[in-house]
């Protein structure tokens, strides 16, 4: 296996093939003539990681299967575990693209940052990355923390963002585990930021099931956990950036950057938060593939 970065080891014995060619009258174009992929014809090796987390391996089926669509071929890496993992792999050329989170990556490069918005997460995240290492577009989808009510309290309260929650008449409980209470997300920052006064129970792993039996009336749940869409919630948009943004972001070596993000933004354009969560469920409920998930996903999307 080949990728970009080595094709410059390369060029003597390309020129060489290429001048056979010619003298063959063969047609066919010369692979490792440039990072662009002839369609139908061989191009370079672009290699895809993931995290061992389901959802992060669908996102990255879904970069490689558009990528094969364009014309790449693809050597997936997946499961290979976090952070401390992966990252290494990326900075020396062992793998060329990741799905990421932007807030996460960036409280790993930069611990003390203060940006929690997704544009101020973004823009800060590509200084804090190393030099051969870029992102390309961010979606709207997340994996991140988010406030969650049922439906019902939703409708009957009128509740679509976390700054509504201060005119809301009845006492408001926030379930979450224990540390949550301490957070700076937590009651106090839901006071400090958005006026809203919450109590606080510490319902830990049965958090929704609290929620839905109304032991809470808010509760603390991950922005793509597929009981979102499986049990009706709502998660209040978080407009002044209570949370730390963590949106769905390919990481890449800048070696290959230019010639995937063509591909690779097609999809983060259409990559909603809504439609992460939908991935997830039939990940988690329906037992779907991977490849059959992202398959079906660019089929509908228009991208393959």
């Amino acid at each position: 296996m080949f990728t970009a970065r080595n094709k410059g080891r390369l060029a003597l014995g390309a020129a060489v093939v290429g001048v056979a060619l010619a003298l063959s009258g063969c047609a066919t174009g010369d692979p490792l003539d440039s990072g662009t992929p002839a369609p139908g014809g061989d191009s370079e090796t672009i290699t895809v990681g993931s995290q061992a987390y389901y959802s992060n391996e669908i996102i990255a089926e879904i970069y490689s299967q558009a990528l094969e669509n364009a014309g790449f071929t693809v050597d997936r890496q997946f499961n290979i575990g976090q952070r401390d993992a992966y990252l290494p792999s990326l900075e020396n050329g062992d793998v060329d693209l990741f799905p990421e989170y932007t807030g996460n990556l960036l409280q790993f490069y930069s611990p003390d940052t203060k940006a929690t918005t997704s544009d101020d997460v973004y823009a800060e995240l590509k200084d804090a990355l190393p030099e051969n290492l870029t992102v390309l577009d961010q979606a709207s989808a997340t994996d991140q923390d988010s406030y969650n009510v049922t439906k019902e309290f939703a409708d009957a309260n009128n509740l679509k963002s976390l700054e509504d929650l201060a005119k809301v008449s009845v006492p408001l409980t926030l379930g979450g585990n224990a540390e949550l209470e301490e957070r700076p997300y937590g009651p106090q920052g839901l006071l400090s930021v958005y006026g809203a006064t919450v109590g606080f129970s510490a319902t830990g792993d049965t958090t929704v099931e609290d929620l839905l039996a109304g032991t809470v009336n808010i509760a603390n749940v991950y922005s793509a956990d597929p009981r979102i869409q499986t049990e009706n919630l709502v998660t209040l948009a978080d407009p002044k950036g209570l949370f730390l943004a963590s949106n769905v972001v390919p990481l890449v070596n800048k070696d290959v950057a230019d010639s995937i993000a063509d591909v690779i933004n097609a999809v983060q354009a259409k990559l909603t938060a809504e439609g992460l969560v939908a991935l997830n469920v039939e990940s988690t409920v329906d037992q779907k593939s991977s490849a059959d998930i992202a398959k079906k996903w660019l089929q509908d999307n228009g991208l393959i």
